[in-house]
């Protein structure tokens, strides 16, 4: 059993910049050193050092998805540890070294057993890690529903937060919720005593009730364009909110449905960078193979995205994080940006401040791409994952 890796003639894609010929030495799980590969022949290695040749493919930090229903036939809605758990493990073929599950809003009932089941499978993953946990709702509107249960949401209710929070032992990472519901205020101090990012989404805030919004730390926008307010001239709205408000940072869902890809670059050059994350917003039957395709207790079907059979609106994405780091790169984005949006940022907003980074003394959560952007490697913990199984070396 070797005690380091060496990963070595790659490009990578560091978190702030790319770096050509360049080797990443990791040891015990954490990234130990990171220099030009022409230092290579002159370093000291020791005899159980494993060496990997990238031949001049991509290495990035490896991605994080802070939005995800599902993924593989299994999701958060079958409120089983065992279906978390299968999420990891089928997340490892596409890049992904860390996950947050997304809950949908339900009775509480049913939300307290969705909680408890991916606090039960924290610890024991054999894929991809799980951060935590995001509630998507249920203090969310009425009226930006998008596929969310009308019978399943709640007016602002702390005594219900509280309950939330002791199931889930201190491990909600993000919540969505809509800033103009009243108690609000409440809730969000509340949230930030915990620590919890604060995001509005499904929301049919005003400007100004965005602001207010911002005034208690709800910084980060849940799937722009998507189930919120529209920019008016006369009412800018939520999505007006994120472009004039530097300091606001989003998520963005690229499919080429959910935002039309034109949007996204005109987004970046509104706002910097570090304030944009890709998610997935992935449902259960994403990669799901056999039929019916269910989520959250309907039926959809796929046609670039996921549509409700009932009545075809959209049900949200069937993207990994690699179709959307391939798509981002196909609109004419840098794929060093793209890294940024996948890996740094989601890192920084959701406080992981461990990860998104390929520097000394990060976890070596990494990605290796090839020139076409398909995954050969994927690293969590200093554990080598191909297609899907670990390699031990």
């Amino acid at each position: 059993m070797v005690a380091a890796v060496c990963i070595h003639n790659a490009t990578v894609f560091n978190g702030y910049t790319m770096m050509r010929n360049c080797a990443v030495l990791v040891r015990q799980h954490k990234i130990i050193d990171v220099f030009n590969e022409e230092r290579l022949a002159r370093k000291n290695f020791k005899a159980d050092t494993f060496f990997i040749d990238a031949k001049g493919a991509y290495l990035a930090p490896g991605f994080i998805d802070t939005h995800i229903h599902g993924f593989g036939g299994y999701g958060t809605e079958d409120c089983n540890p065992e279906s978390i758990l299968k999420m990891s493990e089928a997340l490892l073929d596409y890049g992904v070294t860390s996950f947050i599950p997304t809950l949908y809003s339900a009775p509480k009932k049913q939300m307290i057993a969705a909680i408890k089941s991916i606090t039960t499978a924290m610890g024991k993953e054999k894929g991809a890690r799980i951060l935590g946990m995001h509630l998507e709702g249920p203090f969310i509107s009425p009226d930006r529903l998008g596929v969310q249960s009308a019978d399943s949401i709640s007016p602002v209710d702390l005594d219900l937060m509280e309950q939330f929070w002791k199931a889930s032992k201190g491990h909600i990472v993000n919540m969505t919720v809509a800033p103009e519901l009243k108690r609000m205020r409440e809730l969000a101090l509340f949230c930030l005593s915990k620590g919890i990012v604060l995001q509005a989404g499904h929301t049919n805030a005003t400007y100004e009730q965005m602001v207010e919004g911002m005034q208690a730390r709800i910084m980060h926008v849940t799937h722009l364009f998507n189930a919120m307010s529209r920019m008016h001239h006369r009412d800018p709205g939520a999505v007006g909110a994120v472009f004039i408000h530097p300091e606001l940072s989003c998520e963005v869902i690229a499919d080429g449905i959910h935002i039309n890809p034109e949007i996204i670059k005109f987004l970046l050059t509104c706002k910097s960078l570090d304030k944009i994350v890709l998610v997935t917003d992935a449902l259960k039957p994403t990669k799901q193979r056999k039929k019916p395709l269910i989520a959250n207790g309907e039926e959809v079907y796929l046609n670039q995205c996921f549509y409700r059979k009932s009545d075809d609106a959209i049900a949200g994405s069937a993207l990994s994080m690699i179709d959307s780091v391939r798509n981002i790169v196909s609109y004419g984005i840098h794929l060093e940006q793209a890294v940024h949006m996948a890996a740094t940022n989601p890192a920084r907003i959701m406080k992981q401040d461990h990860l998104g980074v390929i520097a000394p003394g990060y976890d070596a959560d990494l990605v290796l791409l090839d020139e076409k952007l398909n995954v050969l490697y994927t690293i969590i913990n200093g554990k080598i994952f191909c297609k899907g199984k670990e390699i031990c070396v």
